[in-house]
This record gives structure tokens, sequence and C-alpha cells, in this order.
């Protein structure tokens, strides 16, 4: 497993949005944008599942994604797999956690389920020379 340095979990932190891309068994790339995330320990992120179709079915077909995100010319991806929990403490901390945000936005929001990806590898995708090196 590769492991996130205190900088890049700031910034998954900090970054309002991220992209998750999946793919189907047969080869179909699905990318969306997601907020409800949260980085677990130094190989592991949290994302929650409030809309996903596409990207479940393929997540349940096919569990591996990519994870990118970025601020000004920072930014790296993580790519490696995908577990799913619809129920146990974890989600339900997670569901409270969302249902909470939306209350705040004034936008109702459940959880259906988390996915909890274990990075393998980080790459950065800041402009220049060095874009899309492996970091780790």
């Amino acid at each position: 497993m590769a492991r996130m340095t205190e900088r890049m979990k700031e910034l998954f932190k900090s970054v309002r949005t991220a992209v998750l891309a999946t793919a189907s068994v047969d080869g179909e790339v699905n990318a969306v944008p997601v907020g409800a995330k949260r980085v677990i320990d130094d190989e592991t992120i949290l994302i929650s599942d409030q809309f996903f179709r596409k990207t479940r079915a393929n997540l349940e077909a096919n569990p591996r994604a990519s994870v990118t995100f970025w601020d000004g010319h920072e930014g790296y991806q993580f790519k490696g797999p995908v577990t799913i929990e619809t129920s146990g403490p974890r989600y339900e901390e997670t569901a409270a956690w969302v249902q909470a945000l939306g209350d705040k936005a004034g936008f109702p929001l459940k959880s259906k389920g988390i996915m909890l990806m274990k990075i393998e590898a980080i790459y950065g995708v800041a402009p220049g020379p060095e874009a899309g090196r492996q970091l780790a």
C-alpha cells in the first residue's frame, strides 16, 4: 500500500470536491464529483454514497477506483481497491455526519453506503514535466 503524506491528507480534507472514477467490467468509464469524503488513516480514504448509480454498479462489479483532487497547481491521484459498507459503526457514523451536512446546507442528504479505498498508488497531477509521475 502507498502512504499519504501529511500534506496530501491536508489537501484531500480541504478541497471541496474530488473526482471519483470507476469502470464497468467491460471498460465503460464513469467519473463523478464527490464531496462527502474523509481520511481514515495514512493508507485509506472514505467516500460516502448519496447519489451513486453507475458508480455503485461499477464498484460492485469491478471494485477498483481512482480519486483525483487538486487546488491550484498542486494535486494528486489515488488508485486502489475498494470495499463497500452499508452497515456497522463506521457506516452509522458517516450517515449521521452526511445528514448533518445536508441539514446545514438546507438540502436533505442520506448516505446509502460508504466506499473505502486502500491506496495502492499515488500520482502527481500538477501541471509541468512531472505530471503523472508515480509518487508512492
